[in-house]
């Protein structure tokens, strides 16, 4: 380990397939073959082919056995020298984003020079677990010594072992599942359906005009016949929206949607990031610099909201930051359902929460809502859990870099009540 001081540490690039909803242009891809082919548009890209890097961190959340090392098998696929090291990540939705952090952190501290951080998933190409008892019969059989032990827990199989388990969505130690407890943040937080459904369809028209003005065009690549993500909807009005039903709390109050909660997605994505000198030797751009980073959990089981993470990670980062809560020039929070940043938005105003619940003399205070996702984010781009990170990372980089100057404030809510926050400035 190396005794220097802290350095900067550079965004070089940013990549992504288009995200697509499930069941639909990715249907027959798998998770290795997703993050394979960003891996290899990014190392031709930026030309490194035969390139050893310091790191590599890459993730997925719903992920086969097969991909027990997904991070150094795509690696290996990827154009790199294969003398690059690689390892696997999971952090719920904030995987991708904390992979950056681990990468970042090492280049900080002089241990490599560059790295990539990324992260895939696939609803399409679940993997199907059978029940316990099945599996048990399985390897109690192949326990057995002689033929008679062999198949005598076969005696034991019985129709129910047939009936596949999918993955499930449920926390734990609640048995609720992200939907259901999102419906309770919103119902203490007072968030209508119209409220939501407003932000849900801003998401939608900012993707729209985003695609169209081309600002996702350095960092969306063709894939599986797919030119751009297929979930945005720019003909989407209040209108429609408002006729769907409540997906998750049927019983007449629920106001979380299908329109204003994130698809069902897969997709990939990846970033690389290097020290400053490390990109100027190689010709490569530094389009920002990720400087602060910070995770929290929440006691989710007992006093607070699964998804309420990025309220106190946020609060905790600007701690270390020189910043206030307005100092940013942009925003992306992640937008697991639209109620989760409405929701954490009236967290940081609430001087009552800020004062019992993050420890401040008063509130963090209103952000201005024309620079928080404004080029569309989860809700109408989709959400690959683990890919998500790295796309918001990437927007922001290519957002920095436009504008030539400013910072940027992400946050990323995960299940498991954790919060994801980081700052990029520009490079």
């Amino acid at each position: 380990m190396r005794n220097q001081p802290a350095r900067p540490v550079a965004v070089v690039g940013s990549i992504r397939i288009p995200f697509a909803r499930a069941h639909t242009a990715y249907r027959n891809s798998s998770n290795q073959e997703m993050m394979s082919h960003v891996l290899r548009a990014l190392v031709e890209r930026h030309g490194l082919a035969g390139q050893r890097l310091g790191d590599v961190s890459l993730g997925a959340v719903v992920k086969h056995s097969r991909d027990f090392n997904l991070a150094r098998e795509s690696v290996l696929s990827s154009g790199l020298d294969p003398h690059t090291p690689a390892f696997d990540i999971q952090r719920a939705c904030g995987t991708s984003l904390s992979a950056a952090v681990l990468i970042a952190s090492k280049i900080s501290t002089g241990l490599i020079d560059a790295g990539i951080a990324g992260g895939v998933d696939s609803i399409s190409d679940l993997p199907i677990v059978y029940p316990d008892g099945y599996r048990r019969i399985l390897l109690e059989s192949a326990r057995g010594r002689t033929f008679a032990e062999k198949l005598k827990p076969w005696l034991a199989l019985r129709p129910k072992h047939f009936k596949p388990r999918l993955v499930d969505v449920k926390e734990p130690r609640t048995n609720l599942s992200m939907g259901e407890s999102m419906e309770l943040t919103a119902r203490e937080w007072e968030i209508t359906r119209e409220e939501q459904d407003a932000f849900a369809l801003a998401s939608h028209r900012n993707a729209a005009r985003a695609q169209a003005e081309g600002f996702f065009d350095d960092l969306v690549i063709e894939y599986g016949g797919l030119a751009k993500d297929n979930n945005v909807r720019p003909d989407s009005t209040l209108e429609k929206l408002a006729k769907l039903r409540p997906a998750f709390d049927r019983s007449g109050a629920g106001s979380l949607t299908a329109g204003n909660s994130t698809p069902l997605t897969d997709g990939a994505s990846a970033a690389l990031l290097a020290s400053e000198d490390w990109a100027r030797e190689r010709g490569l751009p530094v389009l920002a610099r990720l400087t602060f980073a910070h995770v929290m959990g929440v006691d989710f089981v007992g006093s607070e909201g699964l998804l309420m993470g990025p309220a106190y990670a946020v609060s905790e980062l600007l701690k270390q930051t020189p910043y206030s809560l307005q100092d940013f020039d942009y925003y992306e929070l992640h937008e697991a359902f639209a109620a989760q940043p409405l929701a954490t938005m009236k967290a940081w105003e609430s001087e009552t929460f800020c004062n019992s619940r993050l420890g401040r003399s008063e509130a963090l205070g209103a952000i201005d809502r024309s620079k928080l996702n404004v080029n569309g984010s989860s809700v109408a781009v989709g959400h690959p859990f683990a890919a998500t990170g790295t796309r918001i990372l990437g927007t922001m980089a290519g957002l920095l870099q436009r504008k030539g100057a400013g910072r940027g404030l992400m946050g990323v809510c995960t299940a498991g009540g954790m919060g994801v926050a980081a700052v990029l400035e520009a490079g």
